[in-house]
């Protein structure tokens, strides 16, 4: 099975300003745990809710600064042709729970830990 057949297409992308407390209520409203963080339409990182928790477990004030203080910069991502078993490999190894999907430059998806499990109850 490819990547491309189970990731979620519709991502939450956000600019490097907006401040945790408005990137986690969008979060919250999408249901959704990252947010891809754009730059000139150029993808620069990624935030999490771990990086919500390491934040305000550094600094209670964290959740006014912007994410770009607290994402991970240069995120790994997978292709849409990738198959899924090599896509939980790399977030296995990687000990991470989301996976931007590219083509050629593009972002084109999102894939989560979330996905993958679907796929495997519905296998079973």
């Amino acid at each position: 099975m490819k990547v491309r057949e189970v990731m979620t297409q519709v991502v939450l992308t956000a600019e490097p300003g907006i401040t945790i407390a408005e990137v986690a209520s969008l979060m919250a409203q999408r249901r959704v745990g990252s947010a891809l963080v754009l730059e000139h339409d150029q993808m620069i990182g990624i935030f999490t809710e771990r990086d919500i928790v390491k934040a305000l477990s550094q600094d209670a004030s964290a959740i006014h600064q912007a994410i770009v203080h607290w994402m991970t910069r240069s995120p790994q991502t997978i292709s849409s042709e990738a198959t899924v078993e090599e896509a939980l490999r790399r977030m296995l190894d990687g000990g991470f729970r989301h996976l931007p999907v590219m083509d050629d430059d593009r972002l084109v998806g999102m894939l989560s830990m979330r996905d993958l499990s679907r796929v495997r109850v519905h296998a079973e």
